[in-house]
């Protein structure tokens, strides 16, 4: 059997015992693997591992410690990538039959990255077709379970990202933001899931340079281990474009120490139907804040569904423009959901996808303002308190007869807003014993003060030894 505590370990430890010579990198991956073992029966998390190359890499790290030579930041430890990600000479499906056997030739930026500095990829993980839902189940691989509650999702669409850190088979892995798909499962896994600003992270994976929606993020259990893959992940590439030069300051240091910072609440946007229990949970974190010494304060945003409309026409249309060459030869190939929204998008006039752009620009004006009063904003990251297996998005995103949006998410508006820098963090747990999330928006390109908020979050209310019972 797998150590527990060295499974839930933080990065950071584990690169500090290995530095001391207290464990090995070869104990560490060994570890993982057996984790593996015992989790992935049941949660299918893994779609991919690769044993025999990660203890030899191992080995090799072991080597470097045991000599005088300087070694990498992550030199070592262990992470997975989401099965969206390219991987050199690794298959890498994207959760679709279409791409079943498909063998990149090259790696993402941010592999390329995350491996120069040393870290060990175990094996890649679990997403829906395309990255295209909040859950995460695909005709490729199956559903993925929540490692609190198999009866519910873990979230999507970097839901096995989330599973694989949340049971401890890697302290950190590898997810895919364009609408909350690193946040949204990190609520539901009880994780660290941050959406680094826009261009801050390489995202060079797609056809088109010019997306404006797409990041790359951390999952992990500790605000730390989420800024370390930062320090490394971050910063700019000749590949993408619109990556962010200069980049941060190498290393991040994250401190919870936020003096004369006022932050800014809103439980509900003004529209959407909250669950209870993830109100509370907000209220609850906040109180703590306040007794802390922080300032926070309630806003009236005045925001309506149609952002959310906003949203989804650019989502499908994004969809239909990358993969709807599929549709005449493969369309029994692909899930239908990811059909449907294709087709959805194909249905969209190039003037009525340009005019959700005057969504984005006014929603922009409201959050300017704000933020140019309030050094972050906080939310909850979902509406709800967990996605029951066999629910989809089309099971959300309508107005009841209260009169409220009910949506499953809260995330996609900084994804409108994508140069802001959103981190989910857990904010407590519900009644079923499933995590709840709250979210930070820091100000655009400021990801420093957002981690430091949510490192304040994590001082007054820790999270990192609640484990789910796998």
């Amino acid at each position: 059997m797998s150590d527990l505590d060295l499974s839930y370990s933080p990065a950071t430890s584990l690169l500090t015992r290995m530095r001391d010579r207290e464990i090995s990198p070869v104990d560490v991956v060994r570890n993982a693997l057996e984790r593996i073992e015992e989790v992935n029966p049941r949660l299918n998390c893994f779609c991919f591992t690769y044993p025999e190359e990660a203890l030899e890499k191992a080995r090799l790290a072991e080597q470097v410690y045991s000599s005088a030579e300087p070694s990498g930041p992550l030199l070592g430890i262990p992470i997975a990538i989401k099965d969206l990600t390219p991987t050199a000479g690794k298959r890498t499906t994207l959760g679709s039959r279409a791409y079943e056997h498909w063998i990149p030739k090259s790696n993402a930026a941010i592999v390329d990255r995350l491996l120069a500095a040393g870290a060990i990829l175990i094996g890649k993980t679990t997403t829906p077709e395309f990255a295209a839902f909040s859950f995460t189940a695909s005709p490729l691989w199956g559903t993925t379970y929540n490692p609190w509650n198999r009866d519910f999702s873990p979230g999507g669409s970097s839901g096995g990202s989330a599973v694989a850190v949340a049971t401890g088979c890697v302290p950190m892995a590898e997810g895919s933001d364009m609408g909350g798909s690193v946040r949204i499962p990190a609520a539901f896994c009880g994780l660290a899931g941050l959406k680094p600003s826009f261009g801050r992270i390489p995202f060079d994976i797609l056809a088109t340079q010019f997306d404006a929606l797409s990041h790359f993020g951390p999952l992990t259990r500790t605000v730390g281990d989420a800024a370390l893959f930062l320090s490394v992940a971050q910063g700019p590439d000749e590949r993408d474009i619109q990556s962010l030069s200069p980049g941060l300051t190498s290393p991040i240091l994250v401190d919870h120490k936020v003096e004369n910072l006022k932050l800014a609440i809103s439980t509900n946007f003004g529209y959407y139907a909250v669950d209870p229990e993830v109100a509370d949970n907000l209220r609850r974190t906040v109180e703590v804040l306040r007794r802390a010494g922080v300032t926070v304060e309630e806003v009236e945003l005045g925001l309506s569904a149609e952002i959310n409309r906003a949203y989804y026409k650019h989502w499908t249309v994004y969809l239909a423009a990358l993969f709807s060459h599929h549709l005449e030869n493969e369309r029994g190939l692909l899930d239908p959901l990811t059909v449907r929204q294709m087709e959805e998008g194909l249905s969209v006039s190039a003037v009525d996808f340009k005019r959700t752009e005057f969504v984005r620009s006014e929603l922009w004006r409201t959050f300017a303002t704000l933020l140019q009063k309030y050094d972050a904003f906080l939310c909850p990251t979902t509406a709800i308190a967990g996605l029951p297996i066999g629910a989809t998005d089309f099971d959300f995103g309508h107005i009841g007869d209260d009169g409220r949006f009910h949506g499953l998410h809260m995330t996609e508006h900084f994804n409108l807003l994508s140069q802001c820098p959103a981190i989910s963090v857990p904010s407590g747990w519900n009644r079923h014993g499933l995590p709840t999330g709250i979210q930070v928006v820091g100000r655009r390109f400021d990801d420093i003060t957002t981690l430091r908020v949510a490192a304040m979050i994590e001082a007054v209310q820790p999270w990192a030894n609640v484990r789910p019972r796998i």
